[in-house]
Parts: structure tokens; C-alpha cells; sequence
């Protein structure tokens, strides 16, 4: 809990698919690509390219895989024109770079066309990434993402490797994604993006929330880190969400302004990680499924905030990212950009656990502010 709330880089780009052929080993079944899951929710793994070992995030909201403009410049690839890519918090300027090789487990993809830009740590975990790998990667496969055992590997389409909850998914949209639906109470949720990379649960743009009976239900406000920079989202607990034959309990909701990521790129809504993680995850839109398995967190409800402040943990200090509406932290006056440098009398290190912003409502925590001064803060309740 070191980046509390934060959200996933989510980048589409508007561009042809490039030329590629794609080959993958016979042996795929029993090549598991072992992962780590950032303190966003990233899926981060290891992968080459041009024989080079690069961090990866495995990434379906991605259109076209996406080398790090970082990477490029040490390598000396030679960067072609390319158009604006839409992400959370804006658009961003990319390119194209040709690689001979990209390596992700057992598939190998030759004379590869890679969308680039800058993936600042911000948007990608907090750590260096070099590779996004994207749909136009994946699609083709049945994608089999085994969160608990923390490994995902890539199947030939129609494999149905674990029995589970189904749900439809295809290829569509304007930039082509993996799409599904979803349904909160009785209301049907059509467009649905399923997002790896998206460290959210789920989200739905403002218009689609206004229309359901959960409108009604208390909200707050976060905000979500992309490549394009922060956005800011309202955040709201739902009872129930409904994925094909699966009923999900107490998830949580994230709604985007209308003028938002979800809405540019002709969704309804998202399905990411803090979602899929609670499950054993197959992907196969050729199929044209979705299949989600038993997981050991599959009934756990998310972490909800007492305190309201989003913080980011650095060596010495956590900085206030964003005070949450409604929330203790704002009825006691914090404000972005203060850094605390001490927690009931102890020093902050990086490495410690921060329950505290989550902690039962009631507990009173004594904040030393870095200029010196001290505060009290009142944990409780407010979404």
C-alpha cells in the first residue's frame, strides 16, 4: 500500500497494425512467464528485445506494444513519425521504431513495428518500464493470467485450461481492444474495455453512473496517473457487479468525467486488474470468451480509505498527492503537496507497510509534518 489509489497507464494508439509474424513454440502450454505485481496493480515481467532483457507490463488496454522512448535513445533506434496517442490525463506525442526481435515467453515476434514514447515511473508502478506489451500481441491467443501463483502463459485459441464463470469478449472498438459487458443490478453495461494494465477495479464514465440506481450510493474523489499525466475520478463502493455468469461482491467503482479516457476511446467502461486479480483469468476473444476461476481473494472487499489521503512513499517521507472529498483529511485541512516525515513518533521509511490511511475507523494517528509541526488526524468512515 505504498501508492494508495493510484491508477495504471492505459495508452491507445491510433495507427495500422504493423507487418509482423508472430511464432508460438509448441511447448507454450508449459512456459509460464513468472510476474510481480507493482503497487499499482501492473503485471510486470521480464521480457527481450533485439536480445536484450527489458522490464515488461503485460498491458490489453494498450492497442499496439509500446517501447519506452528511454529504451529507444539507448539503443539508438531511429524513431519514425507517428500520430497522438489518447491516455489517462491527456494525449502524448509517439513515434515508431523497428525492432528485429521482441521475446515475450514462448512467443517470439520478428521484424516487429513498436509504437514510443515516455513512460514516466509515475505511470508505470513507480519503477522504469521499458515494454508495454499490448493486444495487437495477445489477441490471437488464449491469454490464461494465474494472479494468485503470480505466472501467466500464452495457449492456442480454444484451450479452456480451468473451469469458471463466463463472460463474452471480442475485438472491437474504435482502437480495438479486448471488449465485454458487465451489469450492475438490472442495468446492462455494454463496452466494456478489459484492461490488464489498469490497476483499477472498475470503471464507467460519468454518464453510464448517473443513470444507475448506485448514483445514489456516497462517493469521494482520487485520481488516476497515466502516461498523459493525473486525472481526477470520483470513487464509490457498489454492493454487487455482474460479469456474465459471475456476481462479484463489494467492488469498487471509479467514474471519469464524460470528456475522459473511457469516453474517447468509445467505452462504456473498464475492467482492470484490482478486478481480475481477485481471479484466475482466461482471455480467448477468438473463442469469444472470458473465463474467471476461483481465486484465493475472489471474496476479499477492497481497501477503502479512513483517512482520505493518497500518499506516495519515498526514502524519507510520504508526500499528499490528493485529499480525498468528504474526508477526514479534508475536514482537517491537508492539502496536496505536504509531506509527512513521521507517523506517531516513528520515522517513514519506504519499506514499511502504510495501513494506516486504512486503518479502523476511530484510531486517532499523530502526523509530523516535515516542517516540523505535528497534527492529529481522526480516522473514519466516509464512502
Amino acid at each position: 500500500m505504498r501508492a494508495l489509489l493510484l491508477t495504471l497507464p492505459l495508452l491507445t494508439v491510433a495507427a495500422s497494425q504493423p507487418a509482423t509474424i508472430d511464432v508460438l513454440a509448441p511447448d507454450a502450454e508449459a512456459r509460464w512467464i513468472a510476474f510481480e505485481l507493482t503497487p499499482a496493480n501492473q503485471i510486470r515481467f521480464s521480457a527481450i528485445v533485439d536480445v536484450q532483457p527489458v522490464s515488461a507490463i503485460l498491458d490489453t488496454g494498450v492497442s499496439t506494444s509500446l517501447l519506452s522512448r528511454g529504451f529507444v535513445e539507448r539503443t539508438k533506434l531511429r524513431i519514425r513519425s507517428g500520430p497522438a496517442a489518447v491516455a489517462i490525463g491527456g494525449t502524448v506525442a509517439s513515434g515508431w521504431v523497428d525492432v528485429r526481435e521482441m521475446v515475450v515467453g514462448p512467443l517470439t515476434r520478428h521484424h516487429a513495428q513498436l509504437a514510443t514514447t515516455t513512460l514516466p515511473d509515475a505511470a508505470t508502478g513507480g519503477a522504469p518500464v521499458d515494454l508495454l506489451v499490448g493486444r495487437d500481441m495477445t489477441q490471437g491467443y488464449a491469454l490464461d493470467i494465474d494472479y494468485d501463483a503470480r505466472r501467466f502463459r500464452l495457449l492456442p485459441s480454444g484451450r479452456l485450461p480451468f473451469r469458471g464463470s463466463t463472460a463474452p469478449l471480442r475485438i472491437a472498438g474504435t482502437w480495438p481492444g479486448y471488449v465485454t459487458e458487465l451489469s450492475l443490478g438490472a442495468a446492462h453495461i455494454s463496452r466494456v474495455l478489459i484492461d490488464t494494465g489498469d490497476g483499477g477495479a472498475v470503471t464507467l464514465r460519468h454518464g453510464v453512473w448517473s443513470a444507475l440506481p448506485e448514483a445514489k450510493m456516497p462517493t469521494t474523489s482520487t485520481i488516476a496517473y497515466g502516461i498523459g499525466g493525473a486525472s481526477l475520478v470520483d470513487l464509490a463502493i457498489v454492493p454487487a457487479v455482474h460479469s456474465g455468469t459471475l456476481t462479484a461482491r463489494t467492488v469498487e467503482v471509479r467514474i471519469e468525467p464524460n470528456t475522459g479516457y473511457t469516453q474517447a476511446i468509445g467505452m462504456n467502461g473498464r475492467i482492470g486488474s484490482g478486478f481480475l486479480s481477485r481471479y484466475r483469468v482466461l482471455l480467448d476473444p477468438a473463442a469469444g470468451r472470458m473465463v474467471l476461476g476461483p481465486g484465493k481473494n475472489g471474496d476479499e472487499p477492497p481497501l477503502r480509505s479512513t483517512s482520505g489521503l493518497v500518499l506516495r512513499a519515498e526514502a524519507d517521507r510520504l508526500s499528499v498527492l490528493h485529499v480525498m472529498r468528504g474526508s477526514p483529511a479534508e475536514a482537517a485541512g491537508w492539502h496536496a503537496g505536504e509531506q509527512i516525515c513521521r507517523v506517531d513518533g516513528a520515522t517513514v521509511a519506504s519499506e514499511a507497510p502504510l495501513r494506516w490511511p486504512v486503518d479502523r475507523p476511530g484510531r486517532t494517528v499523530r502526523l509530523g509534518v516535515c516542517d516540523g509541526t505535528i497534527r492529529t488526524l481522526t480516522l473514519r468512515s466516509f464512502y
